[in-house]
């Protein structure tokens, strides 16, 4: 065993050592590496952060939501479809829901009003996102003037700033009191957004949902689930574009893989030959071999990697913010949550560490198998 360990020591000081005389060709390959690891890398970690953190968002959501549909959209629904969903077996608890948009010229942005279930604002006041608050240079105490439904002016007196570890769903959002709600938007009493379902049992959300639809044929229900995969889809899309984009780099390196495997240098066939000539098996130069393709993909995907973490989870991936985020005036800030994720790791490895070292081993094997004498002479 020792043995073995001294002779895989001796190869790999002889690669290194091997890989200096080549200085220059070595190093534009593996700052390139680098960049493709990185990139890759980038995009797969932020897209996977993205979702992660829209998971834990939505861990707290209600299971059903129902919507009153009125030639296939979105109206108010009744108070007495509360009534309706109270009697149905399973369900912990029916709400209904005030919830709206309204779009702020001054900064070319819809807002999100929305009045809590719990500890709502007193009348006049409001609480806001912390994107929005950049945006307007609000600060608690400030007084902020909207047009209602129809053109009058609105006061709200702000009385706090939403956290921002909460900012990818607060960014726009304002908390207002019912009353001012339904002043501002014109919405009578008796009338709601949409209708919220708590279910006791997770495993019959289903049945629920189908026993909802039943009593009230005019409505659409959203389970938790679909909001979920629709975080999901609007993420793993925006992902997709940028590698789709990043495919030319991909292509790229496919094809520096390919020039390595088609063969070998004069100068590095000459050198298999002498390594040939002197003693060496076939087997010892296989080796050798391998170890050089090895450390260079392994330093370039430890070294993309590596800053592929930084710019995510320490720097907001500035390259790929816009993209990844949204379109919006908004943007939401906030800190995503590192985490190892050993499937994702082998799954980069694959796709960029293999293919390298097997288009290093290849073309060296051909050479390796021939005469000394012969490998010289090609």
């Amino acid at each position: 065993m020792n043995n073995w360990i001294e002779k895989q020591r001796a190869l790999i000081d002889f690669s290194v050592a091997n890989l200096g005389r080549r200085r220059g060709r070595n190093l534009g390959l593996f700052l390139a590496y680098t960049l493709l690891v990185f990139l890759l890398a980038s995009v797969v970690l932020y897209g996977d952060a993205l979702r992660r953190e829209a998971r834990l968002l939505l861990a707290d959501a209600p299971e059903l939501v129902v919507q009153r549909l009125t030639a296939g959209r979105h109206d108010l629904a009744p108070e007495g479809w509360l009534e309706k969903l109270r009697g149905l077996r399973g369900v912990r608890s029916v709400e209904g829901r005030l919830w709206g948009y309204y779009f702020d010229p001054a900064v070319a942005a819809n807002y999100t009003l929305l009045v809590p279930s719990e500890a709502p604002p007193a009348p006049g006041q409001m609480v806001i996102g912390a994107a929005l608050a950049r945006a307007r240079g609000l600060a608690v105490g400030d007084v902020l003037s909207l047009r209602s439904f129809d053109g009058k002016p609105y006061a709200f007196t702000l009385v706090g700033v939403l956290d921002a570890d909460s900012e990818l769903v607060s960014a726009d959002l304002m908390l207002v009191n019912g009353v001012d709600f339904r002043a501002f938007f014109g919405v009578e009493p008796g009338l709601f957004t949409d209708l919220v379902l708590r279910v006791a049992n997770p495993s019959e959300v289903r049945k629920l949902a189908e026993k909802v639809l039943e009593r009230l044929p005019g409505a659409r229900v959203i389970a938790r689930e679909e909001m979920r995969r629709s975080y999901e889809a609007a993420f793993n899309w925006r992902q997709g574009v940028l590698l789709t984009f990043l495919s030319t780099l991909m292509a790229a390196f496919a094809l520096l893989a390919w020039d390595k495997a088609s063969g070998l240098s004069a100068e590095e066939r000459r050198e298999i030959g002498i390594l040939k000539a002197v003693g060496w098996e076939t087997g010892d130069v296989l080796r050798m071999k391998l170890w050089e393709g090895a450390l260079v993909s392994l330093c370039a995907f430890l070294a993309g990697y590596v800053l592929a973490w930084l710019h995510v989870f320490y720097a907001d991936a500035p390259l790929f913010t816009a993209v990844l985020k949204g379109w919006s005036v908004l943007y939401p800030r906030f800190a995503l949550t590192p985490q190892v994720d050993v499937a994702q790791i082998a799954t980069l490895f694959f796709l960029t560490v293999l293919p390298f070292v097997a288009a290093t081993v290849v073309p060296v094997w051909r050479a390796a198998t021939l005469d000394p004498d012969e490998v010289m002479r090609e």
